[in-house]
């Protein structure tokens, strides 16, 4: 088996808004899968959501637009995004626990 292609880049978002208890960390996995990116979604105490993905450049602008739309019951205000240097380092895409 070869080895996994590294990942071209890494977003690193805070979403604010109506965004725990409206299924998103659930839709953000979906998506995420969907778009095969690897990293993790996790709800901050302070009713916000914070993710990491790493993978092609167009599949996180993917992501990213997700982000700004959210799920289907989520309100979304605004999103703080940072690009970083992928790491490699995630196997796959899943729900952190903080």
């Amino acid at each position: 088996m070869g080895e996994k292609p590294k990942p071209e880049a890494r977003l690193h978002a805070v979403v604010h808004g109506y965004v725990q208890g409206v299924n998103f960390r659930y839709y953000t996995v979906r998506t995420a899968q969907r778009l095969g990116l690897a990293g993790w979604v996790a709800n901050r105490w302070d009713g916000t959501v914070e993710t990491v993905a790493e993978g092609r450049r167009e599949a996180l602008d993917e992501f990213l637009a997700f982000l700004h739309r959210g799920s289907p019951s989520a309100v979304v205000q605004r999103v703080e995004v940072k690009w970083e240097t992928p790491t490699g380092k995630f196997e796959r895409f899943r729900v952190r626990y903080l």
